[in-house]
């Protein structure tokens, strides 16, 4: 497998595996009703994303046009959590899963520009 493509795999299958383990303990945590509908759809649709990384990591190259959705997924947590936070409106645990949800949107940005460097 070229560099690249290996490089692909690893981020996408990294991120799929914090996914779940991070999204999975969100289930058992209690929440004031109104507000238990909105955390278990987030959480639900995480969970779906986390499956997609797991289908563009077995083929980068044939999934490469789904990337772009990929960084956006999480940029839509990254940049919020760490705007509160900033602004003093959530807690720095919050914060720094937002970071590493940054963290993984560069990457993602990253694996996107090696694959379309690659012949196709």
């Amino acid at each position: 497998m070229p560099p690249d493509l290996r490089f692909a795999n690893r981020v996408y299958r990294l991120a799929a595996v914090y996914g779940v383990a991070v999204l999975v303990p969100a289930y058992l945590i209690p929440l004031p009703d109104p507000h238990k509908l909105t955390q278990i759809g987030f959480v639900g649709l995480a969970l779906v994303f986390q499956g997609l990384f797991w289908i563009i990591a077995g083929d980068p190259m044939r999934y490469q046009r789904l990337v772009p959705l990929t960084i956006f997924e999480k940029l839509c947590f990254g940049i919020p959590a760490v705007a509160f936070w900033a602004r003093g409106q959530t807690d720095a645990i919050t914060a720094a899963f937002g970071s590493i949800d940054l963290l993984l949107a560069a990457m993602f940005a990253l694996v996107m520009v090696r694959l379309r460097r690659m012949p196709a």
